[in-house]
């Protein structure tokens, strides 16, 4: 099973521009993830469309594509980048690599690709435990729900599920919540299929792209870990992590 780590980036991010390029450590973010990946995949490339991203991964010897200007999300432009490498190597697993979490781990991408010692897994993801009810009740954290065989059924900016017989406060003393961690990995066909699906009804309510697969029968197996990683929405984030850099390196 060859695998490949794409990591979208782009420079246009309404919250953060440039947010690819911000410097932690000396290092532009980009970097740190993409050397996150060195030695979980056999192969790791950014896809961006970006003229000064493409020179900075090419400067710290990374390998790089240029991409499509006009993508709605991270997983159209992973699909683009795998169609334009197809070619050249061999891959059957795609894994979509968030850039904007510098500190993803090792045991994160194994879990990850464990899920496709199932040959029916078609889509994987990862989920943590929550273990705060702020996080719970924080409508910009998505929350999932899964079968007894660890395949999603539904992910949802709301809590879910409901805990009709408890105070909200007291949910997590009786039941078992889980954060969704925004880390794709997809079987090389699939994706393609699924970046050729028309967004659906639950996807345009929630603003959740992973519900279009659902909505259209493809099945997404999750795995969990107890790491969080910190991500970097804004220049905000991007301060923060900076103050805790010492735990987190």
């Amino acid at each position: 099973m060859n695998t490949i780590a794409i990591i979208p980036s782009r420079f246009a991010s309404s919250r953060f521009p440039g947010k690819p390029l911000a410097l932690i450590n000396g290092k532009p973010m980009v970097q740190h993830v993409y050397e996150r990946c060195l030695g979980n995949f056999d192969y790791v490339v950014v896809a961006t469309d970006d003229q000064i991203i493409y020179n900075t991964v090419k400067d710290f010897g990374g390998q790089v594509l240029m991409t499509n200007d006009m993508h709605n999300s991270g997983t159209d432009r992973c699909a683009e980048a795998a169609r334009l490498l197809e070619e050249k190597i061999q891959f059957d697993i795609v894994v979509n690599v968030q850039g904007d979490e510098p500190f993803v781990q090792t045991e994160q991408f194994s879990s990850l690709l464990a899920c496709f010692d199932n040959p029916e897994t078609q889509i994987a993801t990862l989920l943590s435990p929550i273990k705060a009810t702020a996080i719970l009740f924080d409508t910009n954290k998505v929350k999932a729900v899964v079968d007894t065989n660890g395949r999603a059924l539904y992910f949802s900016r709301q809590a879910i599920p409901f805990v009709r017989d408890f105070d909200p406060n007291e949910w997590l003393l009786h039941h078992r919540f889980f954060l969704h961690l925004g880390i794709y990995a997809y079987r090389a066909n699939v994706l393609q299929q699924i970046t050729n699906l028309q967004p659906g009804i639950l996807e345009q309510c929630e603003k959740l792209e992973q519900l279009r697969w659902l909505e259209n029968g493809f099945t997404i197996q999750t795995a969990v870990t107890e790491h969080i990683n910190m991500g970097v929405d804004t220049p905000l984030d991007l301060e923060n992590l900076l103050k805790n850099i010492n735990k987190q390196l």
